[in-house]
């Protein structure tokens, strides 16, 4: 009992992340119908800005006498980055395709994927960079059941964000800005919404995400590397299909599902199959239910 109950905190502890991730695509999808397959680089941009900050940090001896106002400014500079870079590939990769056919746009998103890849590996090397190894030391124990400090934030930082995100898009005029563009950009342009802007924001709030879960990621691993974004990102993916593409709670149960069931996967079948475990349940979705768990509300939800 104590193993499964351990297992399952790792579950929610992962499935957390891919939470974060799933958001961008779903969130992008839901405004525009397309799936960005160059997500996951932002998610990997994230976090080496994570740990060129802390590593910078940590040089100036800040890590250990401002530790939490450290990772929260680490936080913070990734988002930026990786939002305002988010929106430079919107309007270069994609804004000039938006009324082209769809393989177009989806050739060019995964062009733009391979590019930022690349661009990582030039710029940061092919070797990993390990994150500060003296964060979140120890945790609380319960028996045979430990919960780390860094679970423990993972958590309640994906919570947090999540409920955020659900008020941004439900309770405030941007939300409604963000619904109505997706409803139809036509009618939302003749109230004065600007779609272009709209939809810039949609893939800056969708990057800022993915990078708070590259420096999660980074943190929970310990180290990061170039291509660290193209796995979690389709794992990502197939967690927003599960939940139902285009809806931000699929995602989020999309994201916790998929977690769990590579982290039981991994530990009552074998760890050497972890990565096949969502693309099992990627590829009986769309055959039993293409729409995924919470499709069949998805033009009410979706943003």
């Amino acid at each position: 009992m104590d193993s499964f109950i351990q297992q399952l905190i790792n579950g929610i502890t992962l499935g957390g992340i891919y939470a974060l991730i799933a958001l961008g695509y779903t969130m992008v999808y839901g405004v525009i119908q397309l799936i960005n397959f160059a997500h996951g680089e932002f998610f990997a941009a994230g976090g080496y800005v994570g740990v060129i900050f802390l590593s910078f940090f940590a040089g100036l001896g800040y890590m250990e006498t401002h530790p939490v106002l450290c990772l929260t400014a680490s936080f913070i500079l990734a988002m930026m980055y990786c939002a305002y870079l988010a929106i430079g590939v919107e309007k270069i990769a994609y804004k000039p395709l938006r009324k082209e056919a769809r393989l177009a746009v989806l050739l060019s998103a995964l062009g733009v994927s391979i590019f930022l890849s690349n661009g990582l590996m030039l710029t940061q090397g092919v070797y990993v960079k390990a994150y500060p190894s003296e964060l979140f030391q120890g945790g609380l124990n319960f028996g045979m059941i430990t919960i780390s400090y860094l679970q423990i934030l993972i958590v309640s930082l994906t919570a947090a964000l999540l409920v955020a995100l659900n008020l941004l898009v439900f309770k405030t005029k941007i939300g409604m800005a963000m619904r109505a563009t997706a409803q139809d950009k036509t009618m939302s342009a003749l109230v004065a919404i600007g779609s272009n802007n709209i939809i810039s924001l949609t893939f800056g709030i969708g990057a800022a995400l993915a990078a708070v879960a590259g420096i999660m990621m980074g943190l929970y691993y310990g180290s990061v590397n170039y291509d660290m974004g193209f796995v979690p990102g389709i794992k990502a993916f197939s967690a927003a299909v599960l939940g139902g593409i285009g809806n931000i709670t699929g995602a989020m149960l999309g994201g916790l599902i998929i977690g769990m069931v590579e982290i039981f996967g991994a530990g009552y079948i074998s760890g050497e199959y972890k990565d096949v475990f969502a693309f099992i349940i990627l590829i009986g979705v769309l055959y039993f239910k293409p729409t995924g768990i919470m499709g069949e509300n998805i033009d009410d939800t979706r943003v």
